[in-house]
This record gives structure tokens, C-alpha cells and sequence, in this order.
């Protein structure tokens, strides 16, 4: 209901805070009534014309990649995905650009680094091994000099300024969501047909969800724009992407999952998973899917992360992972490092993404009332047990 950390100016603008649905279910288990509530609330979700799955180098690169990595990353893709049919995505993330993540890049018309030196080209070679490309970008931050004005006024930015030279865009200020605008259609014409974005709710608001509480950011900032509340900014940014991507379909990452429905097919559920910490998995990817799987083909295509493949994890464990998450009927992502796929993995790979290409019912954890982390699972007209503690701990973040 405010605008940065204060008040928000109405004018004589009357806001309509809430609309309260209630509903009583009975003779169903408790995740089959949210399921049909979350469809309640959410009339105009948007959603992928298929199955999401494939590939996302991140959980084994963290951004040390290159054209040619990626290159290999998208023949392994396509070699274990079905002959024909719906096609797997390879999702470039993080590293591409000329500035990792501690360093933005947004600014004057976006370009590849030096091991990405023609993104066209990237995107046309992917197409040609039959694979759809993806690019991951961050809207809200440059290092490039911008207007004084395009920038967000607040202490958390400028702080962030002095100590990494990162700007954050304002996207009340015309010119900078123009900026962001032209950014997502650079993207578009380069030929990548999945776009994920990412941090836009940390860039705004300074915080992680973990450190809100009761306060989503800190005091006395606002907006250039102080007569929209933050739902309704951060509603507007998520309908300029919407409008600028077109029909390319979008991810949201770090956004806001009630504010992003009917204008992103697909949202990340819950914080990063790992290649290289098994708990980490454990506690955000087993858990996300677990209890946000009710908005599944509600809200939006749920994304619960993907699955880390390689040799900081015991393959025992992210074998289980891989199952459950190609038999949930939610998006599959894999990163699997090229020294990490031996015979075994591969032909778990090629019956995971067999499953994850076609619709599967929607899975339902069955001991979610009980446990952080769901073990027994209903998945189609079985049901699966999983250990996800057992085994060698892997090697902490």
C-alpha cells in the first residue's frame, strides 16, 4: 500500500485494496481444495502451450561459459530429448552479458562479452539443433551512464552504487522503461523464444524476502512516481515486459507470484537450488514444489528450480530429484555439467525429459502436513516414496 518506504499520494484516486474470496471444500485432502481455490482466485492466468523442460546452464557454470559451451550444452539437450514432438528449451543464463551479476549491464542497447560475441548467431545455431533458446537478463541495473533521473532514489541504491557501481533503473521514469523496453525487444529480434528475468524485487526494495518481516524495504524513499502504491508499480513493470516481449513467453524470477498472474506463463517459486549444496536442493526446491505446487496451471507454470547435475552432488540423491520433478507436471530444468553425465545419467535424463515433455497431472505431496520437505508423493495414479537425506553431504556454497 505505499510508495517506496512511505506514504503513496491517491490524490483523489479511490484504491481498491482487496477483494476477500472464501470457500469451504469437504471431502477432498486439503491440497486438492487449494489447488481449485488457487483457480478460484487467479481468472486470467496465462500459461506455456506446452510442457516446459530442457536445459539452463547455471547450477554448473555459474557464469564461467562461453558461445561454444552453450553450443555443447544445446547438442547434449537435444540428444536427450524425444525424437519430434515438443521440444526441449536450453536457457542461457548469467555470464552472457558484459557484466555478471555483482556488475549489470542493462544501459544503451544490450551486447554479449567477448566469449558471447554474437548473440543472433547463438540463438539461429541453437534453432538449427533443434532446441529453443532462452536468455536470462536482469531489467533494473546498469553500469552504463544514464540520466540522472532514470535512477532510483533511495539509500539501499545508492549504497549499492558506491559499492559496485550498479545503477538502479526507476521504472516509473518514462525514459527508463523505455530503456527496458527496448532491452526485451533487442532480445526478441535476436530469435531467444523463453525470456527469464530476474532480481526486479531486490532492485526495488533493497531486501530479500528472508530479511522483510514486517517491512518490506526500508523508510522515507519514494518513487519518482508517488501516486501508484508498490503493487501497482511493480504490476506495471511486470505488463511493460509482457507488452514488450509479445508472444514470447516469460519467466519471472525473484517477482511477485500474485501480481505477475495473466502476465508471466511461467514464475520461479522459491529461492536458488544448487549444483554444488545438496541441502540447499532439499530446502528450496523439494519444498517449493511442495507447497506451491496448488498454483500449478492456476496462477502460472510453476518453476521450482532446476536440477544441479554434477559431481558435488550424489547422484542418488539428484536421481530423485530429476524423477520427481519430470513426473510433477511442472517445468523441468536441468543443468548437467558435461563431466557428470556417464551412461546412467544419460538414460535417466532421456526418460525424464520423455516424461516431462508431455502433460502429466499435477503431483500432490502427501505428508506436507508433517514435514518441511515432503518424502511421499502422489504422482498420476501412483505414488512415490523419495530419501532426500541419505547419502554423502555435498560441498557447501
Amino acid at each position: 500500500m505505499r510508495n517506496g518506504g512511505g506514504g503513496v499520494g491517491l490524490g483523489k484516486r479511490t484504491l481498491l485494496a482487496a477483494t476477500i474470496l472464501t470457500e469451504v471444500y469437504e471431502q477432498q485432502s486439503p491440497f486438492q481444495a487449494a489447488r481449485k481455490f488457487c483457480r478460484k482466485m487467479a481468472d486470467r492466468a496465462i500459461f506455456m502451450p506446452a510442457p516446459l523442460y530442457g536445459g539452463n546452464n547455471w547450477y554448473y557454470a555459474y557464469g564461467n561459459s562461453s558461445a561454444d559451451a552453450i553450443r555443447s550444452d544445446t547438442e547434449r539437450i537435444a540428444s536427450y530429448a524425444p525424437s519430434g514432438g515438443n521440444r526441449p528449451f536450453m536457457l542461457i543464463d548469467d555470464g552472457w552479458s558484459p557484466y555478471r551479476t555483482t556488475g549489470p549491464w542493462v544501459g544503451n542497447g544490450p551486447t554479449g562479452n567477448a566469449r558471447f560475441s554474437d548473440m543472433p548467431a547463438l540463438a539461429s545455431d541453437m534453432q538449427r539443433l533443434s532446441v529453443k533458446p532462452g536468455l536470462w537478463f536482469r531489467p533494473l541495473t546498469t553500469r552504463e551512464s544514464v540520466p540522472e533521473n532514470w535512477l532510483l532514489k533511495s539509500d539501499f541504491s545508492a549504497a549499492r552504487f558506491a559499492r559496485q557501481q550498479m545503477r538502479t533503473l526507476d521504472p516509473t521514469v518514462e525514459g527508463a522503461a523505455e530503456q527496458i523496453r527496448s532491452d526485451v525487444r533487442q532480445f526478441c529480434g535476436w530469435g531467444y523464444q523463453l525470456l527469464k528475468h530476474d532480481f526486479s524485487t531486490y532492485d526495488l526494495l533493497g531486501r530479500w524476502g528472508f530479511q522483510m518481516a514486517a517491512e518490506l524495504t526500508d523508510a522515507n524513499w519514494h518513487f519518482a512516481d508517488r501516486t501508484r502504491t508498490n503493487a501497482e508499480i511493480f504490476r506495471a513493470l511486470y505488463a511493460l515486459l509482457r507488452e514488450a516481449a509479445g508472444s514470447t513467453p516469460l519467466l519471472g524470477c525473484n517477482t511477485v507470484g500474485h501480481l505477475a498472474t495473466g502476465l508471466f506463463e511461467v514464475q520461479r517459486t522459491g529461492d536458488d537450488t544448487s549444483g554444488r549444496d545438496w541441502s540447499r536442493t532439499r530446502k528450496m526446491g523439494v519444498n517449493t514444489l511442495a507447497f506451491r505446487a496448488t498454483q500449478q496451471g492456476a496462477f502460472f507454470d510453476v518453476d521450482a528450480d532446476c536440477v544441479g547435475l554434477t559431481n558435488a552432488i550424489p547422484w542418488s540423491l539428484n536421481r530423485q530429484w530429476l524423477d520427481l520433478l519430470s513426473r510433477s507436471g511442472t517445468p523441468l530444468f536441468v543443468s548437467a555439467a558435461p563431466d557428470a553425465v556417464g551412461p546412467a545419467q544419460r538414460a535417466a535424463l532421456r526418460e525424464a525429459f520423455a516424461h516431462a515433455a508431455v502433460r502429466q497431472p499435477v503431483c500432490e505431496p502427501l505428508d506436507w502436513l508433517q514435514t518441511n520437505e515432503p518424502a511421499h508423493w502422489r504422482l498420476g495414479g501412483a505414488t512415490a516414496t523419495y530419501d532426500w537425506f541419505s547419502d554423502a553431504l555435498s560441498i557447501p556454497l
